[in-house]
């Protein structure tokens, strides 16, 4: 079920994840697998993330930001496929990731 058009990061979509449901627990335990912060730690980087204002900054990149937490530029540019991020805008995304690491 559809219930916003908004992109979530793995960590965010596990509050929609029922756990009564065995086929949805079993997705559960998949996607915990794969994920390295909690979901309000995701939320609050999400925030910090979009306080920086950065125009080339869309939702679905910053899903993935919070999926991959990449480390260095090299990494967050494989996530940035459309655009290009300078030397600025990269350095604070990546500042912002650190803090969560």
């Amino acid at each position: 079920m559809i219930r916003y058009r908004e992109p979530l990061s793995m960590t965010e979509s596990l509050e929609y994840i029922e756990d009564e449901k065995d086929s949805e627990a079993e997705v559960k335990k998949f996607v915990k697998k794969f994920v390295k912060l909690k979901p309000e730690e995701a939320k609050k980087l999400r925030e910090k993330l979009l306080s920086l204002g950065l125009l080339k900054l869309k939702q679905e990149y910053i899903s993935k930001v919070i999926d991959m937490l990449p480390e260095d530029s090299e990494s967050l540019n494989k996530i940035f496929t459309d655009v290009s991020l300078d030397e600025d805008e990269a350095k604070k995304i990546l500042d912002i990731v650190d803090e969560f690491r």
